[in-house]
């Protein structure tokens, strides 16, 4: 397994609408395990494909407590929803920063698991936002755009800005004695 590098907002690629996927073999399965890797080492509790610049239509939860329960979801999609749940989110994508998002609180959501079996969830609560959450990544959709243009673009420069001072410690020589 390997652990993926994960694109951060405001990188254009994470506005990519992925594909959708039409076969599920050994390839996929790696890809699936490197990306559970990678949210597990995060620390996430879900990771969609775009993050990792794999623009294909696929996403790993575990909201577990134990981090025992690892869902996939292959093209995945939501046949129902009810109800309203604001729930604090935060993303991999948009390191450090937590915003109250408005979402359905129910879902059903139908997808192919890991070994290429159609399957139907229905679930509440945080696993119904995060499969919202993800599923909106694949559809080229960051939780920031929820909100008001001046917070999103507040939380842009931030980002931008801290990527910056990062590549300059990276660029500076260190000093020996």
């Amino acid at each position: 397994m390997a652990k993926l590098d994960i694109l951060h907002f405001p990188d254009k690629r994470l506005r990519t609408k992925a594909s959708k996927i039409n076969h599920v073999d050994d390839d996929l399965r790696v890809i699936i395990d490197d990306m559970f890797e990678t949210m597990y080492d995060a620390p996430g509790v879900g990771l969609a494909a775009t993050q990792v610049n794999i623009h294909q239509r696929l996403m790993v939860i575990d909201v577990s407590e134990e981090k025992d329960q690892p869902l996939c979801f292959i093209n995945p999609v939501i046949t129902h929803k009810e109800g309203i749940e604001v729930m604090q989110e935060g993303c991999l994508s948009v390191p450090g920063f937590y915003e109250d998002i408005e979402r359905a609180n129910a879902i059903t959501v139908k997808a192919l698991d890991k070994q290429g079996k159609s399957f139907e969830l229905t679930s509440d609560g945080l696993l119904a936002v995060c499969i919202q959450h993800e599923i909106d990544h694949l559809d080229g959709k960051l939780f920031v755009d929820y909100l008001s243009p001046l917070k999103r673009n507040r939380i842009r420069k931030k980002l931008e800005r801290m990527e910056k001072e990062l590549a300059a410690q990276k660029t500076r020589p260190s000093s020996t004695l």
